[in-house]
């Protein structure tokens, strides 16, 4: 059965059968009844809840605070805001009906034609339109802003092409809604909340992110500027992982949302928002994983720490279980989560490949020779290297030892980032080399007729403008224009 475990698709024979493989036998998640949609399994869900908890701290240290608002939307809403409705409209699901009939052969139920809504109603696809009418009433003067509001829910985006994680119908995710009395300050607000989502992906997820600004073909639907962190997977494609959108004045215009100011005279307010999902799992899983499963950053993993004795009858296990006990105790006093598997169902060597697979990251085994020598076998499953070590100052060695797989597992996704970030100016060059993934830096004249040409013959997208790649003059490869811009391209999920 250990065997059993183990036989993923390996990565260099199909990447995407590899990654469909690891999210199902892990036990992330499984396909639902309904097209597009995902069952989060409980070992899924508890990353996704590290997450939340993690990124919902650093939401309040700037400010914002948690809310709710209704999952239906009316659809009238949708349409006060133009671009919103035309970026949104073919991913929309809607409710026509309130009530269900019951045939009268019981062989099944229909929709009752008499209880058609008035007005029909849109599950959310993102709730830009329902906060912003809900501010209306909230907002009047200057003494009310700033107004910063967040929330964790689920939205429906109908999507033709689904994988679990990367892009679902439905998935979870938390939105940011913030309004602002002056442009200045909802510039700083979005662009302040994209370099929260960078620090938590590198400092939590360990994975490095460019950051930068989206070209305007690629911008939220609404928004004046919209800001993003670009990722890469272990197969050279980029994976968006985080957006902030500054939205100027159009949704206040939109919903009559105005302030008086120290003048006592109206103004409309400045907008912003921002939000990641559980497409954030996908990013961990396609960043760090092997062959042999997941690999998680300690700082996100679930379980952090596996313990499984390896004994002969019942009074062994006792006496290993009594000599484990204060490891496990200061283990957890130190914040570090523990399980202590001592299930007598399974065989060690399937615990060993299922917490691989899992992506635990350190092992620890204590058998009946370490019982009488007071040691412990440790593996780090980064590397998968063992050693044993004495049981005195284990937990002090675990400590260090998380710290390092977590700055090891960083250090070596942006060693593979960094070597497949290329500067390009030649197109022939440029589509054939793209085939085999990687960001190139290449000078764009800044028209979308350029960008839907790349997009159409290679198949990549202009990810973002990035930050702190200087912005000098230079001719663009396609168009042969001068070119105002140096950005990204790159194929992506």
């Amino acid at each position: 059965m250990a065997k059993e475990l183990k036989q993923l698709t390996k990565r260099s024979e199909n990447y995407s059968q590899w990654y469909n493989d690891l999210v199902t036998k892990a036990d992330l998640a499984e396909q639902s009844p309904v097209r597009g949609c995902m069952i989060i399994k409980p070992y899924g869900y508890a990353i996704w809840e590290k997450m939340q908890h993690q990124l919902d701290a650093m939401f309040k240290e700037t400010g914002a605070q948690n809310a709710y608002f209704p999952l239906l939307i009316p659809k009238s809403f949708l349409s006060r805001e133009a671009e919103h409705v035309e970026g949104f409209a073919k991913e929309c699901a809607v409710v026509t009906h309130y009530r269900l009939k019951a045939k009268e052969d019981k062989s099944g139920v229909e929709v009752d034609p008499a209880a058609k809504l008035d007005e029909e109603l849109i599950i959310r696809p993102t709730s830009e339109t329902i906060i912003w009418n809900t501010y209306k009433n909230w907002i009047h003067s200057w003494r009310d802003l700033p107004l910063m509001c967040n929330q964790w829910c689920n939205v429906m985006r109908w999507e033709m092409r689904t994988r679990p994680f990367l892009r679902t119908s439905e998935f979870l995710w938390q939105e940011g809604h913030t309004a602002h009395a002056t442009k200045e300050e909802a510039e700083a607000e979005a662009q302040k909340m994209l370099h929260v989502y960078a620090d938590f992906a590198e400092q939590y997820m360990a994975v490095p992110v460019v950051r930068g600004v989206k070209s305007e073909t690629e911008r939220f639907a609404g928004a004046l500027d919209t800001y993003t962190i670009e990722a890469m997977m272990q197969d050279g494609k980029a994976l968006q992982s985080g957006t902030s959108h500054f939205l100027g004045q159009n949704f206040a215009k939109a919903f009559d949302v105005t302030y008086l100011n120290k003048d006592n005279k109206p103004e409309y307010v400045w907008a912003t928002s921002w939000g990641v999902s559980t497409r954030l799992i996908g990013a961990l899983i396609m960043t760090h994983s092997d062959d042999n499963g997941l690999v998680l950053p300690p700082k996100l993993a679930p379980i952090q720490v596996v313990i499984v004795p390896i004994t002969k009858g019942r009074e062994q296990l006792d006496a290993i279980s009594e000599k484990l006990q204060p490891v496990i105790s200061a283990l957890r006093k130190a914040g570090i989560s523990v399980k202590y598997d001592d299930a007598e169902n399974k065989r060690p060597g399937f615990k060993f490949a299922d917490y691989e697979l899992k992506g635990v990251p350190v092992r620890l085994v204590m058998g009946g020779r370490d019982l009488e020598n007071n040691t412990v076998e440790i593996m780090r499953r980064d590397t998968l290297e063992k050693e044993t070590r004495p049981l005195e100052g284990i937990v002090e060695h675990v400590e260090q030892l998380l710290d390092d797989i977590q700055a090891n597992i960083f250090a070596k996704a942006k060693a593979y980032r960094d070597e497949r970030i290329y500067e390009c100016d030649n197109y022939e060059e440029f589509k054939e080399k793209v085939k085999d993934g990687g960001f190139f830096i290449c000078p764009w004249d800044g028209t979308a007729e350029t960008e839907a040409k790349i997009k159409e013959e290679t198949q990549a997208t202009i990810r973002c403008i990035p930050f702190g790649v200087e912005q000098t003059p230079g001719t663009d490869m396609v168009s042969g224009k001068p070119s105002t811009k140096r950005v990204i391209i790159a194929r992506s999920y």
